[in-house]
This record gives C-alpha cells, structure tokens and sequence, in this order.
C-alpha cells in the first residue's frame, strides 16, 4: 500500500554510517497480536449516504461463530457514530452498550463454542474525522465520499472487529442522489433506482473473505472507463474531467495482470479489478477496488514524464500480497508492503528493461538509506511500534523489497519463484506471518535460510563495507580486502553476506562469488596483470553502503566500461579528481554518448561542479538530449553558476522543449539568477496549466528565490 507518492531522487551514496539517530526504535511500545473471542463471517452494510450533509445513516448485520463456549457478550470496534438499536436475526431487541470506542452486544443467551448468530446494528454518524471522508466540491474534484479504512479505521463508519487477523465476506448496500456512481468491492449484484426520492442504490457483494480494512467504497459522478483481461472486468473509474486520461493512465494494467499472473504461478483471485479516483495522497489496495489518488492522472502527452505504472503495478501485486494474503499483525509489515515493493521493480524491468530495472532497485535502495541516516533504523520484523502507520516507512517498503531481490539472488530464479506460488496457494485468503513464509522458502528449498532472515529481517541496519584491493605484481595477484564497519553498538550485527567480485584485465573479466562472514575479510585473485576495473558486488545484489576508494585510471576505465550502476557511481566518484583535466573529458564524453540516460544524467550532475570553462558548451548540448530527465539535469546544472547571460538561454528552452519537467526547470534556473527582470515572466509562466501544477511550483519557487513571492 502506497500512502504517499515518493519521489526517489537517485544519489548514489559511499559514506560511512555516522549520522547519529533521531529516534529510538526500540523505545517503542511493546505490541502483541490481538486475541478475538469470536470469529466474524459476514458484514452486511446497508448504509445511505448524505454528502450535503456529509452525514451516514447505516444498518450492519454481523454474523459471526463463538470461539468459546459460554460467549455472552460480543464486543465490536466502534468510533464517530451513534449507535441507536441492535437486534438478532428473529427482530428481537438485544441489550448493548456503547462506549467511545466499543459497541457491547449482549447475546440473548450464552453462545456455545462454534454456535453462529447473527445481529443487526443501526447507528448514524455526521463528517468522522476519519475512516469515511466525505469532500465538498473544489477545483480538482467533485463532490465525493470514499472510506479511508487503512490501517483500523474502518469501526468509523460501520461496527466491526477492526484487525487484519479475522477475514470476512461482506455486502455493501449504498444509498445515494440519483446522480451519483458507488463502488466497492465485489461483484455488482444490482442497481436499482427510487425515482420519488431521487436516489440510487448500489449492491456489492464481496463473496471471497477478506481483511476488514480492505472494506472499501466511493461515491462520487463517476465515468466508468471500461476494460478488461480475458474474461475479467477491468474498469478505471474516473472524474468526468478525467476520462480521457483514464487509458494513459491506467490502460498497462492488463498486460499487469498478465504478468503477475504468470511470475506469482497463481492466478488474479478475484472477481474484477476496479481502479477508483480518490483526492488521497497515494493508493490504498482495497479487494478487487483500489482507491487511487487523483494526482496520478495524467494524459497522452505528459505519460512518458509522469508515467503512473509504479503506483499502478504495486497497488496490483496487493491484490495478492495484501489482499489474498494479509499480515496477521502489524510487526509484520513487510508481508504485504515489501512483496508489492518488489513487484513493482519486477514490472519496471519486465516493461522498460534490465537498465530502467537496476536504476529503480537503486533508487529503492538509497531511499532505505536516507531513511536510515536521518531518522531512525529498526528491524523490519518488530512488535514494537506506537501505532500501525509507523509501520509503513521505507524499511518496510524498500529495505524490505531488496531483501526479497537478495533471497531471490541466493535460491536462485526458479526456486524463488515457487515459493511465492507455493506460500500464495498454501495461505490463500488467511492471515499470515513471517514464519509462514518462512516455511514456505524451507519447503520449496529444503534449506534452512534461518540466518538469512534473522539477520535481514529481525535485526536492525545493513552492512557498511570499507573495501580496499592492492596489486601484487611479483606474485601476479590482486588482493580484495572488506571490512564490516556498521555501528555494532546499535544492535546491528556483523553480516554473513554471499558476494560476487568481478576483476577485469586486458583479457577480459572474471567474476567468483564469495562469501564474507567476519568483519574482516580478504580474498586473492590471479590475474595476469594488474585489473583495470575490480568489482564489488558485481549485478549490484546487496543491501549495502560501500566506501571503495579507486585510482583515477580505474575509474576513467569503469565510468565507459561498466554496467550502468557502476558507470553512475564512477561519474559520482571521478569529482575525487576534477582538477585532472581527463575528467572534464570522460564527463563530458559520458554526458552526451553514454548509451543510458541516467549515466548521462549523473555525468552532468558532476560536470556543473567542476569549474572548467569548457562545461557550459557541454550543457547547453545536453539540453537538447532525446530524454527529458538529462535535459532537466542539464538546465539544474547550468542554473547553479547563477548566470544571468543564459537567462534568454532559458526562456527559449521553455518555449521550445515540450516536456514539462524541462519547462519547469527553465524556471527555477532563472530564479537562480536572482534577476528580477525576469519577474513579469514567470508570473505569466505561472499561469500555465500543467502536470500536477508543475510549471506554477517552479515559477513560485523561482519568484521566492527573487525575493518577489510575497508581491506577486
């Protein structure tokens, strides 16, 4: 589940781990599975909606079976509704109790262990500050109400047990203005109409159990945007103003579901798949009806900059790793948000290729390492937290993904992949732990990866490796030398980690895997003269930081000769020597021929540091690149020396280049100037419509930067 869109911003990081933490995980409350005394079976909500009002008035049936004998009192979560009469399924009143966070349900006698009752509540509620978020009309969306259940909200509209741990069926019967469109989960049992009142009712019917949270439904003036796969309804519901946009946006979602179908060896366990507009930040993976923020949308011409197929491929892989399958506890995250993680990885390789693949792994990991520096490390697997929506950070979704890629690396592709088919189709539609899965990978692989999932998943950091090599030419021998150097103080502990090391001679390359279990390591390797490239971590597998210091000639060899990582990391690194002149030289080389954007991209970030005078020729070209981010990396570059004889410069690539991202940037690059004749400009620019308000973000960061925000 994706609450928030992050943007991961590339930077490729060797430093030693010193920051110190602002947190303090472990101070954390202790946190335990919630313990239920009965089992519930079936919500049946009728519930009519007001959004004039923004009001609810609703009518729950529980059923539900005893999990001991001599049950008397049925307790459910409930939250912002007033509860006003219960009944069992004879009519007859049932006695209860409500309190600010509990609806008590006396049964009218003692149930027996394994007796099943059912009771009907009706309650009414007006605008709850969460759970059912009813939203007035504005510039962006219509009028709308959605339910907001993630992660135990969902008690704030309906009464319910409230914890991933009970998997249930359940109907929706919503009741709305005429005009209005509901969706939900499930299968559309009917529509039917009350002319006199002016309302419409929708019944959904979701016959396969599932988590409460994943309780979903929307109402709003929908256009349904039809689609499908095989036999299976795919439909993208959308504003009005939006309906166009509904292919560019989510039209891939087909060959998604082909794709996932395939990699997980199980079959999408639903009924249809519906993608419904919400004014969320992010995506919330409800059964068979995600709830999607409208900010993805987006059309034909601005696709290729502000493409959706992240948020729409992980929200997908929920259907299974979330939805089929839920975590039983919250300490166990990374069950659903880890799996979704990595599999929106697998279809940005499987999509754009191995190159996009490895830039996007990348980006995962240094977006676990920022969160790792700056604020806190904890392990992924933890009963400790404050609340469940600590629990959704980047270790659970990166750190978490890339533990997967590295399982995946050790037991090999196809071992990998019948463990998810196996764990899916041994705890479908049940609730499920670490240890489950656990199972599944001993079962699959008959080893026993114990050490493997202690160190990654419940203990806390990652390695940090000082790596050095020195050439023995009498012996004809390179020497590898890795030292373990994380903060052991911390609880992290000295990693037993496989590794390939790739060294390259003028005859060619000869990678081995090893393995490093100690905290000082050294390995030898022949080689018939002295490497012109040495590798560590060759395919880039490991969850790491490295500190691997190289000679210029080295580095000159790796940032034309390497894979695409290492080509990024060897244009970081070369600024070790930028007052050699071969350095301007392959940067500038590297800027505008190297075959992958994002080597171009890192090359120019290093160009606009060094201050060789031929470096603005060298950018000025670079704006002209085929790939909208090295053309926006290019004008950054160029707007750090503050310029101001390149601000026609800029305003020409504004009116020129068609990607927004690059307009954008031609306007924060004159803001950088601090001329305020460029002011009556960006007001104009300002008022240009745009991806996401875009071109008015920078055209407002730039008059800031002036120092004319507050005129203007």
């Amino acid at each position: 589940m994706r609450k928030h869109i992050r943007a991961l911003i590339l930077v490729l990081t060797c430093a030693v781990f010193v920051t110190a933490q602002q947190i303090d995980w472990s101070k954390k409350a202790l946190q335990s599975e919630r313990s239920r005394t009965y089992d519930a079976l079936h919500y049946r909500i009728a519930i009519r909606l007001d959004l004039d009002q923004k009001s609810f008035e609703g009518d729950t049936t529980i059923s539900l079976t005893s999990l001991r004998d001599g049950l008397e009192t049925c307790v459910l979560d409930a939250e912002e509704f007033k509860v006003t009469k219960v009944v069992s399924d004879y009519g007859d009143p049932l006695q209860f109790e409500q309190t600010d966070k509990e609806l008590k349900v006396r049964m009218p006698r003692p149930l027996k262990l394994g007796e099943t009752r059912s009771f009907t509540c009706t309650y009414q509620g007006k605008d709850p500050k969460i759970g059912l978020r009813f939203m007035a009309e504005s510039a962006n969306n219509p009028k709308l109400v959605f339910s907001d259940s993630f992660p135990d909200h969902v008690h704030h509209w309906f009464p319910c047990y409230d914890y991933p741990n009970d998997k249930v069926t359940n109907e929706i019967i919503a009741t709305v203005k005429s005009h209005l469109k509901v969706a939900a989960n499930g299968l559309l049992v009917s529509v039917s109409e009350d002319a006199q009142a002016g309302t419409v009712t929708y019944h959904w019917s979701q016959e396969l159990p599932h988590s409460t949270y994943l309780i979903f439904l929307a109402a709003a003036p929908y256009v349904v945007v039809q689609d499908s796969y095989k036999a299976l309804p795919v439909n993208y519901w959308v504003y009005p103003q939006d309906e166009k946009k509904a292919i560019p946006t989510y039209g891939k979602t087909p060959k998604m579901i082909e794709f996932f179908d395939r990699i997980f060896g199980y079959e999408y366990p639903w009924q249809k798949y519906d993608q419904v507009s919400v004014p969320s930040g992010g995506g919330a993976e409800s059964t068979s009806a995600t709830a999607m923020t409208h900010s993805i949308m987006v059309d034909e011409k601005n696709e290729k900059d502000f493409s959706a197929i992240g948020i729409v491929s992980h929200e997908l892989a929920h259907q299974w790793w979330g939805d089929l399958i839920t975590l039983r506890s919250w300490a166990h995250t990374w069950m659903n948000e880890s799996f979704g993680t990595y599999s929106d990885y697998l279809y940005h390789r499987y999509e754009r290729g191995d190159d996009e693949g490895a830039v996007n792994l990348q980006d995962k990991l240094n977006s676990y390492l920022r969160e790792a520096k700056t604020r806190y490390i904890r392990p992924i697997v933890t009963d400790r937290y404050d609340a469940p929506g600590e629990m959704f950070d980047r270790h659970t979704y990166p750190k978490g993904a890339l533990v997967l890629h590295m399982l995946r690396n050790l037991v090999g592709d196809e071992s990998f992949y019948k463990i998810l088919s196996h764990f899916l189709h041994r705890y479908a539609f049940d609730s499920v732990d670490t240890n489950d899965f656990i199972r599944s990978v001993k079962t699959v692989t008959g080893q026993n990866l114990d050490w493997f999932f202690d160190q990654w998943l419940y203990k806390p950091g990652h390695p940090v490796f000082n790596v050095r090599s020195e050439w023995d030419d009498a012996r004809k021998v390179a020497i590898v030398k890795v030292a373990q150097v994380q903060d052991f103080h911390r609880g992290i502990p000295v990693f037993r980690v496989p590794v390939t090391i790739a060294v390259t001679t003028p005859r060619g390359k000869t990678a081995r895997a090893v393995w490093i279990r100690e905290k000082e390591e050294a390995c030898e390797f022949a080689a018939e003269a002295k490497p012109l490239l040495i590798r560590f971590d060759e395919g880039n597998v490991l969850l790491k930081e490295v500190n691997f210091p190289k000679e210029l000639d080295e580095l000159l060899y790796q940032v034309r000769n390497d894979d695409v990582i290492g080509r990024m990391a060897a244009a970081a690194d070369l600024l070790r020597f930028k007052h050699d002149a071969r350095v301007f030289e392959a940067l500038a080389d590297r800027a505008q021929n190297d075959p992958f954007w994002a080597v171009r991209r890192s090359a120019i970030e290093s160009l606009g540091k060094l201050t060789e005078s031929r470096v603005q020729a060298v950018l000025k070209k670079t704006c002209l690149d085929a790939h909208s981010s090295v053309r926006t990396a290019s004008l950054a570059a160029l707007g750090d020396a503050k310029e101001r004889s390149l601000i026609e410069f800029y305003k020409e690539r504004f009116a020129k280049d068609e990607s927004q991202l690059v307009k954008a940037e031609a306007l924060r690059a004159m803001g950088k100037t601090g001329d305020p004749s460029v002011v009556p400009f960006l007001e104009k620019s300002a008022m240009v419509p745009s991806h996401r308000g875009s071109i008015r973000n920078a055209a407002m960061q730039a008059l800031k930067q002036i120092g004319k925000l507050d005129q203007w």
